[in-house]
């Protein structure tokens, strides 16, 4: 097996981000910003950051206002602010009260301020852009200049788990032959072997051996390669008699079916059972006669068949003329099958044309073909591995591949479905710990990841680098 593609997926997994920063300088230098982090949770953000003022010198009738805000068009909140004063007005402020809800420090008191708020989170926030102004006062607060410096664009919208699917391309068979299967119920009279082509429902009956074989022949992608006719006759009357019958019926079905279409005699093949016990017992089974338990019993014991028969009619006689009636009729048929292979196909519009007509004419690999020719993630391509494992329901790799496409699709439920029947490629344990990722299973994940990277799929690193990033 290989690789078909390699795509980042439209699904992700939420958490809630972290914006951060440091050593941004303010007011020239005279203030920086160290150990800035903003993040959110449900309802709440957070902003914290170390005031580096070690570098601001102010003469006793000077005070510096520093006021975080946020910021976005319309949308302005400012944070409470931080006063850092000289000694006349730090006392000032001592004396008279702050005139706000600022924190005040004095100069040359301390050379980091650690500055710490929670505040009610709104969705406007998430790009929000993290502002500092500074208002120089001199005494009575008379402005004596300022400034606003950006410290930070927010990017708190919640981060994702962003997947890479891998694709699995299979390896390149020869195609399977198809076979098409039919039940004709041609009417012969009473003990007889040869076909009334108008007796009773003879032409509706017959019709359906030749329209089954009709379209194959009729297609030119494909070569029949043998038609099968197995004839049945039904349980009563003497078991050397029906043999006869369901012998002497299906050879002269045969004959019937190559004089219409003269095919060669080795491509026809017949076969017969001279009484279709399975498909009483099939019948009885599921029906609800009285003596349903005791008739099953003699159907499936070891007695020759002409000895079951006589013990049904002896000992169930209603329910044996009930099945006479209207279940051995039935067990009187001829099973068809018209076996043929198709062609290969390498054009890839042309695949592309029958998976949306006739993909049962396509193998996995031309399947796969055609999906390299399509955008990864398009309604084209997620149809296409759709349609695969709706064909191949049972292939490991087309269940890989159909899971890859509903995960991305969002479609979760398809997506452990198909896992399911996926295998144990190192591939297969890969898209598991995607699945578990975005199931919120992080431990899980992991896990599967280092045991996917052991087996040699170096995209899983990557996987496993992003969970804890985001962790």
């Amino acid at each position: 097996m290989n690789r078909i593609s390699k795509t980042l997926g439209g699904i992700s997994l939420l958490f809630f981000g972290i914006a951060t920063a440091n050593g941004q300088p303010l007011m020239d230098g005279k203030v920086s910003v160290e150990n800035l982090a903003v993040s959110r949770s449900e309802d709440k953000l957070f902003v914290s950051m170390d005031m580096n003022v070690s570098s601001l010198e102010l003469i006793s009738n000077r005070e510096v206002v520093l006021t975080p805000s946020l910021c976005k068009n319309a949308d302005t909140l400012l944070l409470p602010a931080v006063t850092v004063a000289g000694r006349n007005r730090y006392f000032h402020h001592l004396r008279n009260g702050i005139e706000s809800d600022a924190a005040l420090y004095r100069a040359g008191t301390a050379d980091v301020l650690a500055y710490k708020v929670v505040i009610p989170y709104q969705d406007w926030m998430n790009d929000a852009v993290l502002s500092v102004s500074n208002a120089i006062c001199g005494c009575c607060s008379e402005k004596l200049g300022g400034g606003t410096e950006q410290l930070l664009a927010l990017e708190l919208s919640p981060k994702a788990f962003v997947p890479v699917y891998l694709y699995m391309r299979p390896e390149a068979k020869p195609k399977i032959n198809v076979i098409e299967e039919g039940t004709a119920y041609v009417d012969f009279p009473v003990n007889r072997t040869e076909i009334y082509e108008t007796y009773r429902r003879n032409p509706v009956e017959l019709q359906k051996i030749l329209s089954t074989v009709d379209a194959v022949r009729n297609d030119a992608d494909v070569r029949i390669i043998s038609i099968g006719i197995k004839g049945y006759a039904s349980p009563e009357s003497p078991y050397e008699n029906n043999e006869r019958l369901a012998k002497g019926r299906t050879m002269t079905l045969r004959e019937y079916v190559r004089k219409q279409y003269d095919f060669p005699d080795s491509v026809i093949t017949v076969s017969y059972e001279p009484e279709d016990w399975a498909g009483l017992e099939r019948f009885v089974e599921g029906s609800s006669l009285n003596g349903r338990d005791g008739i099953l019993r003699i159907i499936r014991s070891g007695m020759d068949p002409d000895a079951k028969e006589w013990k049904i009619k002896k000992e169930y006689p209603q329910e044996y003329a009930y099945l006479l009636e209207n279940v051995y009729p039935a067990l009187r048929h001829s099973d068809y099958s018209v076996k043929y292979e198709v062609r290969s196909y390498t054009d890839v519009n042309e695949i592309k044309r029958l998976l949306r007509t006739q993909p049962q004419k396509l193998s996995l690999n031309e399947m796969y073909l055609a999906a390299k020719d399509m955008e990864p993630g398009s309604d084209e391509y997620n149809e296409t591995f759709e349609i695969a494992v709706r064909m191949f329901p049972e292939d490991e790799v087309a269940n890989l591949n159909a899971a890859n496409t509903a995960m991305r699709l969002h479609d979760m439920k398809n997506a452990s479905r198909y896992l399911q029947k996926a295998g144990a490629s190192p591939m297969a344990v890969y898209a598991r710990g995607i699945f578990a990722a975005l199931d919120g299973d992080l431990d899980a994940a992991i896990a599967l990841f280092v045991q996917a990277q052991e087996a040699g799929i170096a995209e899983a690193a990557e996987m496993i680098a992003r969970i804890e990033e985001l962790q």
